[in-house]
């Protein structure tokens, strides 16, 4: 009968993990492509969610609400962009800045610290009742959001932003605008932060100001996990980022194991460290134990 539960659990773990994948593609752009540690998701997510629940409830159909939202989400990668670049203020810094402010923002849009909404009243793009659905809208979401990404960045502009993360020093000799491109690469990032906060609003039927808290380790760990897992079987840009929603899906479905195992959920979030601690650190074991050192004159 646990077996069976498990069984019956893990179709919910895809869904989520899809969802979150999305948020982690826009964390894989900041922290891997422009070397940029963005704590400004951790505000933004909340922000698609608080947006796109809003203005649903006002009676906007699900997909105006949640271009809303990735607006949303755009402006406050523009934000951290400004104090970063404009104002000198480091990367993480700014993005901690920003979403400090967006708590009180997301309070403001939502009046209150939650706000519900229910499948049976609105027409929802995805719904935790409907997982089969939900897995089905994700899965094909995120397909065009990768295809996209991969034709976005092999542009003249993509390239300039994957090359400012590269080297910014080099980028610059070259008549790239490094400030230019980096508020763009925070844009995107959360941008498609905000989405995944839109998804998981409907599929979870409410928004809360607290729902953000913790997002960035969640990001981390698909980037990480995907990266270890994957590295050496996907090399191309765009399967780099489905490694990434990979990740993403093995970390719900491994949490999903370790609650069935009875672990009590307040530790979540120290289950969530523990594995980013892990998963981080097994480049530097796999270098410094298990890879013989190269002799010279060989």
């Amino acid at each position: 009968m646990e077996i069976l539960e498990l069984i019956n659990a893990l179709p919910g773990a895809v869904a989520q993990g899809l969802i979150w994948g999305i948020m982690a593609v826009g964390v894989y752009i900041t922290y891997r492509v422009l070397d940029i540690a963005d704590l400004t998701v951790d505000g933004s997510i909340t922000t698609g969610g608080a947006v796109c629940v809003m203005l649903m409830l006002a009676g906007f159909p699900a997909w105006a609400a949640m271009l809303c939202a990735v607006g949303a989400g755009l402006l406050a990668g523009l934000v951290t962009g400004l104090l970063h670049t404009a104002m000198g203020i480091p990367a993480l810094l700014a993005g901690i800045l920003t979403q400090l402010s967006l708590y009180s923002i997301n309070l403001r849009i939502m009046q209150k610290s939650n706000q519900s909404i229910s499948v049976d009243k609105y027409d929802l793009l995805v719904s935790l009742r409907y997982i089969s659905q939900a897995i089905v809208v994700c899965a094909v979401l995120v397909l065009v959001l990768i295809a996209v990404l991969y034709w976005f960045f092999g542009t003249s502009l993509g390239c300039a932003i994957r090359a400012t993360g590269a080297n910014p020093n080099m980028s610059r000799a070259q008549g790239i605008n490094v400030n230019a491109t980096k508020i763009i690469g925070l844009m995107i990032s959360n941008g498609l932060v905000a989405l995944a906060g839109a998804l998981l609003s409907q599929y979870n039927g409410f928004a809360d100001v607290k729902m953000g808290i913790g997002s960035i380790v969640i990001g981390l760990a698909a980037v990480i996990i995907g990266d270890v897992i994957f590295s050496r079987i996907f090399r191309n840009f765009a399967l780099k980022l489905l490694a990434v929603v990979f990740g993403a899906i093995i970390y719900y479905i491994v949490l999903q194991i370790v609650f069935w195992f009875g672990l009590n959920p307040d530790y979540l979030k120290l289950l969530t460290a523990v594995i980013v601690a892990v998963f981080l650190a097994i480049p530097y074991w796999k270098s410094k134990y298990f890879t013989k050192p190269v002799k010279r004159g060989e």
